[in-house]
Parts: structure tokens; C-alpha cells; sequence
């Protein structure tokens, strides 16, 4: 009985919708309605589905006291951002847990309302085009949720309307993960066949063009999970993943034909910072999806507060290395390149991207006010300084008032550049990729910098072996990867990416991050705050100078690394009170 009242609470109930008034052109819809009310008409659909919009466990609103979505990655572990503290999963710390974990009764509250409104949807009556405009983004939201519990836990339960409390399958097994997909590509077809264009202009809800890019970005990591975990405890059994590839080409390949969408900025200096960095993207055509802020309302954000001082976080050595010289070129053995003994050298000649993402003491780096540069990194701040010297300065809006919930700076949850980095890495890994699609994806970013080559097919082919970070993989598949990752650097993608490439052998296990040179910062600096001396030389440096930021760590080995657990740790556990409760779930590989 226990299990059933679990269960029933899990699939079934009503639920109340509570918000506020908003204007739909400024931010994202709220409004209320409660369940006693009438499925009527599109505008009873509507306020139901508006509850979506703001639910955290769907589109996280970043109020909180971080970089936005400029913190996923040093929260969630990746190798080029870290924390100030190693990540536990990455360390091989990790336990199952009694319960919770992920899979509680309140984790699963979300799809029973999705499939709630699914339900009732068709009691409504009216225009059927405006009907299928919110059942396009109940959709939408659903293969979130389910994309979410994917990437945690692989193999889930699909379910796609309500359950009676007796109904046996409350207690199946989980489907597999490529069943899944094959659910959420049906779902998102059919959403992108419902939802308005962009081109109908901003109103604050999803659009054909955001489902089409969840719809390529789902595929392209189910497809590259199956290809490169085949034969691995976490693979597809006769699944090589290529189904889900092609189908990320696919979609991005008409989304681009499309013109509905384009990059921001082309050629403007700076224009690849700018586009993290403002207030409002009614206009944009690159940021198609998007949260505004508003402090008048108490709806605002403590952003730029970190950005300015580093958050207790840091890019890597790791992905500065990562960015090539203006010619295109990697910096080994680059006569462009200057070298790393300061930050102005290590930006010259590189890169535009890179000066667009760290700070660097230029003059031209704005951090507390648009008038007052940058100079040193914020080493003596305990609470939220930098901790490699390498501070992002990617998204980040000088305010003056730093203090409290003040920022506006709009959350981005779906840009352009991303399709065309999907459409690129699914050609290279179908082996079907030319200059031409190059030119159309990859350099389509390039030509956006000021001064930066274009990518030349027959060049990356002829790159030595030993440029590949990936050695067993082609050359122009490593490029596009690299490619990616500094498109992408801070933005919540990269933990993910290393997890579908099943690369956590190379990137993680054993991996001690670095930051940047001590001795640049060392001694008595002309305009160096109080304690900036004492904070610098409290560093600790490792036998090549370079910051150590988890040197002292007592759960972090500087011989050893991370160590992760390529047997378990791609995949988080269940917890043991589900296992309990039903029978015919299975832990996650190397949990049992």
C-alpha cells in the first residue's frame, strides 16, 4: 500500500498554478488559474501552461547568488571552469543515497503536470491552430524534464499521460534510454509543426526555432552517447547511435536553411562578448530563447557581483591553451604566439574569443564601472575572488550597484551559434562533412570575430597526430570539438560533452587543473588593493609556476587527480528506497 500512495502521489492529482501578472513582451508568461477552472478555450490552455515557464526544474531562473548560467560548469565539474573545491562525482566521491537523489516523489511533479494538461487539453474548443500553439510547448517542456532525468540517471520510465492509482505500470521497469528519444523526437516533431516562428516576433514563449535546436541538441547527445559508450556498461545494445546523428544534421541543417535565425554582431568589435551581456534580446536573432530580469518588480539578479570579482571560480589553463593563434593555427611551435608569462601576452595574436572571455589588464576591460578597467584578478576577496587567474569576463555587465539582487542582465537559454556547432560535429561524425559545410557553420562563427582565419578542411587534416587531444579520432572531429568548447566556454555545456564522448578517461581521471603564471602578480603592484601582496604570495604555485588551486585540498590528490570511476560515474544511482519500493528497477551500472 505504502508503494501505491508513493506512486499515485507521483502520476496523479491537481495542482494549483501560481504567479503573477506579467507582460508577455517583457518576460516570460506567468499568470494564475487554479484547477477548478474550465478547459474551455485556448486561453484556459494557455494560463495552464504558463506555470511551466517558471518552474526551476524546467527553466532555472539564476536569481541567486552566482554567474547565472555562467556557474553551470564549475558547479557541475568540468575540466576548463572549476570551483573553488574539487567536484565530489568527478573525484569518485559520490554514494548511493537512501532516498531522494533525483528520483524522490517530488522530482517526478513536473511530468505529472505536463501530462495533466494532456489530460484535459481536448476538452477545449476553438481556433485549432491556437489549441496546438500550447500543446506545441507542453511539449516543449516535456522533453526537458525527460532530457534532464536522461542525462542523470539514462534508462527512465516514460511516461506520457496520467495513471490511475491500480494501473500496474507504475511499477514497470525503465524503458531504454534510445526508446526514450525516440518518444521525445515525436514529441518535438510534432511541437516544431505547432509553434509559431520567430520570425512572428518576441512574446516571450517558445517558438518553432527554440524546439527545433532542443530537438538537434537531444539527438546529437543521444547519438554520440550510443556511438561512443557501444560496448560499455552504458551503451545501446545494437544501437551505434548514427539514427540520432543523422537526425541532429537534419534539423539543423533546416533551421539554418530556414533564415529565420543568424548570429549578432558580425564583424563588430567585441561583438562576441556583447552578445552575453545585455538586458533585452527582443531584437536578436542569434538568442532565440531567452529570460528577462526586472529589479523595479524585485525580479533581478546578483550577477555581476561575481563577474566582477571571479565567483570563487576560474577558467583553466586547460582551455586557454585551447585557442588558437588569428592564423587559425595552434599556438604549439606558432610564432604568433607570445607566449603565457602575462595575461596581455597570452591574449596577442590569439583568438579574439579568448580577450572576449577573460579579463585582461588592457584598459579595455570594464569590471566595477564602465570606466574603471580591470588591473589585477581578485585574489584577497574569501567570499567570491578568483582562484586561477584566469577570471570570466565573458557575460559579465559592469553595475554600479553591486550590492544585493540589482542586476537586469538577461539569461540566455537557447542560442544560434549552438545549432551551428550541432550541424558541423554531426557531419564530422557521419564522415560526411566538406569546406562547404564548413563555411556555413564553423566559420559563419570566425567571420562574426575581428581578424581571425577561417577554418581550412585540408589544414586540419594535415595537423601532426600529436595536435589531437582525442588520438584515436580524425583530426577535423577533434578541431570541431575544440571549436565548440571555446564557442561554448562557461555555458553549461561542457560537463555533458565529456560524459557523450565517454572522454572522462582523458579529460578527468587523473586531471589536476592549472591556472595561470603566479609571478606576473607577484611584488608590490603600482594600484594593487590591500592584501592583494599577501593573497598573491598565499598561492600555491606548482613546479612550472603555474597557480594550483586545489593544492591543501584534503579529498584531492595532486599525484593521483580526479578520480573518477570509469566504471560508475558516468551515470548517478538510484536511490535505495526506490529499489525497494519497485521490484523491477535495476541500479545503475556500478552502483549495485
Amino acid at each position: 500500500m505504502k508503494q501505491r500512495i508513493i506512486l499515485f502521489a507521483l502520476f496523479s492529482g491537481l495542482f494549483l498554478i501560481t504567479s503573477c501578472n506579467d507582460d508577455f513582451m517583457e518576460r516570460f508568461p506567468e499568470n494564475a488559474i487554479s484547477d477548478g477552472a474550465v478547459w474551455k478555450t485556448p486561453a484556459d490552455l494557455e494560463l495552464y501552461v504558463n506555470n511551466f515557464y517558471n518552474r526551476d526544474d524546467l527553466l532555472p531562473r539564476e536569481t541567486g547568488w552566482n554567474m547565472g548560467m555562467y556557474s553551470y560548469d564549475y558547479n557541475n565539474g568540468s575540466d576548463t571552469q572549476i570551483d573553488r573545491d574539487p567536484n565530489t562525482r568527478m573525484n569518485g566521491q559520490s554514494s548511493i543515497p537512501s532516498s531522494g537523489g533525483g528520483w524522490a516523489s517530488g522530482d517526478w511533479d513536473e511530468l505529472r503536470d505536463i501530462n495533466y494538461f494532456f489530460s484535459n487539453y481536448k476538452k477545449a474548443t476553438g481556433d485549432e491552430a491556437a489549441i496546438n500553439k500550447y500543446v506545441g510547448e507542453a511539449l516543449f517542456f516535456r522533453a526537458i524534464f525527460y532530457f534532464n532525468k536522461l542525462r542523470t540517471f539514462g534508462d527512465v520510465p516514460w511516461y506520457d499521460s496520467l495513471l490511475n492509482p491500480d494501473d500496474e505500470d507504475l511499477y514497470k521497469a525503465r524503458d531504454p534510454r534510445n526508446v526514450v528519444v525516440d518518444n521525445l523526437m515525436a514529441d518535438l516533431d510534432k511541437a516544431v509543426s505547432y509553434l509559431p516562428s520567430l520570425n512572428a516576433g518576441w512574446n516571450g514563449r517558445v517558438n518553432k526555432e527554440t524546439a527545433m535546436l532542443l530537438q538537434a541538441r537531444i539527438a546529437l547527445y543521444e547519438g554520440t552517447w550510443e556511438k561512443y559508450h557501444a560496448g560499455d556498461p552504458f551503451g545501446v545494445t545494437g544501437s551505434d547511435g548514427s539514427k540520432f546523428i543523422t537526425k541532429a544534421k537534419d534539423v539543423t541543417e533546416a533551421l539554418i536553411a530556414s533564415g529565420a535565425c543568424d548570429l549578432d554582431n558580425k564583424g563588430l568589435e567585441n561583438g562576441y562578448q556583447n552578445v552575453f551581456n545585455q538586458e533585452s534580446y527582443k531584437t536578436s536573432k542569434e538568442v532565440i530563447f531567452w529570460r528577462q530580469y526586472n529589479k523595479s518588480d524585485g525580479n533581478a539578479n546578483a550577477w555581476s557581483d561575481y563577474t566582477t570579482y571571479g565567483a570563487l571560480s576560474g577558467l583553466t589553463k586547460r582551455i586557454i591553451n585551447m585557442y588558437l593563434c588569428t592564423d587559425g593555427k595552434p599556438i604549439q611551435g606558432n610564432p604568433l604566439y607570445q607566449g603565457d608569462g602575462n595575461l596581455l601576452n597570452e591574449v596577442a595574436n590569439r583568438d579574439p574569443r579568448l580577450n572576449q572571455t577573460i579579463y585582461v589588464n588592457d584598459g579595455k576591460h570594464a569590471q566595477f564601472y564602465p570606466n574603471v578597467p580591470f588591473l589585477y584578478p581578485n585574489f584577497e576577496s574569501s567570499d567570491r575572488g578568483s582562484i586561477t587567474g584566469y577570471q570570466l569576463y565573458k557575460g559579465h555587465r559592469p553595475n554600479p550597484e553591486l550590492s544585493g539582487l540589482s542586476g537586469q542582465q538577461a539569461l540566455i537559454y537557447f542560442r544560434y551559434a549552438e545549432a551551428l556547432l550541432i550541424n558541423a560535429e554531426a557531419k564530422a561524425e557521419l564522415g560526411s562533412i566538406t569546406q562547404t559545410d564548413i563555411d556555413k557553420t564553423i566559420n559563419q562563427l570566425r567571420r562574426r570575430l575581428v581578424g581571425m582565419a577561417d577554418m581550412k578542411l585540408d589544414e586540419v587534416n594535415a595537423l601532426p597526430a600529436s595536435a589531437r587531444i582525442f588520438p584515436n579520432l580524425s583530426n577535423i572531429i577533434n578541431e570541431i570539438r575544440r571549436e565548440r568548447t571555446i564557442e561554448l566556454t562557461a555555458e553549461g555545456f561542457r560537463v555533458d560533452d565529456i560524459f557523450r564522448w565517454a572522454v572522462a578517461d582523458i579529460l578527468i581521471k587523473g586531471y589536476v587543473p592549472q591556472g595561470a603564471k603566479r609571478a606576473q602578480w607577484e611584488g608590490a603592484l603600482p594600484g594593487a588593493p590591500n592584501g592583494f601582496v599577501a593573497a598573491v604570495n598565499a598561492l600555491l604555485i606548482d613546479d612550472d609556476g603555474y597557480i594550483n588551486p586545489w593544492a591543501g585540498k584534503p579529498t584531492f590528490s595532486l599525484t593521483e587527480g580526479y578520480k573518477f570511476n570509469l566504471q560508475r560515474d558516468y551515470l548517478k544511482p538510484l536511490p535505495n528506497n526506490q529499489l525497494i519500493l519497485n521490484s523491477n528497477l535495476i541500479q545503475n551500472p556500478g552502483w549495485e
